[in-house]
């Protein structure tokens, strides 16, 4: 990348300090308020209105901030077990251990604001705009809409803070739960007077009401009328909504599941076309993010086939074919290996396409600027500009 380029992640992440929700919680909710705790195994585990969590398998939590570890020794298991040869200390040495803390396994910059500057001046970025950790993974076990939103309210004070003092370099975005809609509208007109510069909701919602729904409306209004975007970002999904159950004893296939992780994500874009949000709120910005972005062809030429030259078109309560709103209103983030970005521009639009380094969690690759270099070399000179950081910055008005 050239030195005078705008360069800004559109999707890194913190880790939470392990007592926000102690401190920034309502009063009211203290008694409730996510803890880390440690078991009677020896392991970190979340502890989620008072009981332990299900999804946050031993040895976790000492795992989100480990972006690029252990990937060689990974590497050497998956060629010996090929061979047939692999070794009991192998394994053990990818094996989460008790003493792999949440804290311990914290990365440069994930919980320390003046790190996370360190970091963007070492890799030449202007700014960042930062999600949670803990954050993605609470809400698929919580159905409780009351806590949620506390849950929430408490995060985006914290994130408010942490980035208050960052020289407008890292960007707050609250968490909102639609479990109470009107709730999360207050929430976020209260939240970006507090600095915040756009929300992010999970790809499910706890009342099984889809996204798109009008009784969401409050939240859509609010987020137009503010100016601020609304993001769509991939987390934990509860096992009776989720889309990866139809295998028997396939739960240990790691690379399988994060393969087709972002479906979920599609799932909850699909329901702003579907049930007409892009007519009824024409200046609502909406952002697809951590479910890569090459797929979007593909959605945008089904969803006008099947829209113009079907009778299924007759469902979808919209005036014009799909792709007429994603051009007028949506952004969707790439991930730095994709290599079919440049193609896709000249189809969809150059100026709807952000990166993001996802950093520090373990599921991408730590390499994000080499594979960066190799997502832009095709690309035409406004197209680079664009993803890098313009049509971000012009997205969430950072400029």
């Amino acid at each position: 990348m050239k030195t005078e380029e705008l360069i800004i992640d559109c999707d890194g992440h913190i880790l939470e300090p392990p007592d926000l929700w102690e401190k920034y919680l309502d009063p009211k909710y203290r008694e409730r308020a996510m803890r880390i705790r440690v078991g009677d195994d020896g392991f970190e585990y979340l502890e989620i209105d008072r009981k332990r969590a299900k999804m946050t398998a031993p040895g976790l939590l000492g795992s989100l901030g480990g972006m690029g570890k252990k990937v060689e020794d990974a590497r050497k298991l998956r060629e010996s077990a090929m061979r047939g040869d692999a070794k009991p200390e192998q394994v053990r040495m990818l094996a989460p251990k008790p003493e792999n803390t949440y804290l311990k396994g914290a990365a440069f910059g994930t919980m320390v604001m003046k790190e996370r500057l360190e970091l963007l001046n070492k890799e030449g970025m202007a700014k960042s705009i930062l999600y949670p950790t803990i954050g993605l993974l609470w809400e698929a076990e919580l159905f409780d809409a009351e806590l949620s939103a506390a849950y929430c309210r408490a995060y985006n004070r914290w994130i408010a803070d942490f980035c208050r003092d960052s020289g407008g370099r890292l960007i707050p975005i609250a968490h909102l739960s639609l479990g109470d809609p009107a709730e999360a509208a207050r929430e976020l007109e209260r939240a970006v007077k507090d600095g915040c510069k756009g929300a992010f909701v999970c790809p499910f919602t706890i009342t099984r009401v889809p996204h798109g729904d009008p009784r969401h409306d409050a939240v859509f209004a609010a987020a137009q009328d503010l100016g601020v975007p609304l993001a769509i970002h991939p987390t934990f999904e509860p096992a009776s909504f989720g889309i990866h159950h139809r295998y028997d004893n396939f739960s240990w296939a790691a690379w399988y599941f994060d393969l087709f992780a972002g479906q979920g994500v599609q799932h909850a874009f699909g329901t702003f076309f579907q049930l007409g949000v892009f007519d009824r709120f024409p200046k609502l910005r909406v952002v697809v993010l951590e479910s890569q972005a090459g797929w979007i062809g593909y959605f945008l030429d089904r969803g006008d086939a099947i829209f113009n030259g079907t009778t299924l078109g007759a469902t979808v309560r919209l005036k014009e074919k799909p792709s007429y709103y994603f051009k007028r209103q949506c952004y969707i983030s790439a991930d730095p290996d994709e290599r079919t970005i440049a193609a896709m521009m000249q189809i969809v639009g150059e100026d709807k396409f952000f990166w993001a380094t996802d950093y520090p969690h373990p599921d991408h690759p730590g390499n994000y600027l080499e594979e960066l270099k190799g997502m832009i070399a095709p690309m035409k000179e406004s197209g680079r500009r664009g993803i890098l950081g313009e049509n971000v910055a012009r997205a969430y008005q950072l400029m």
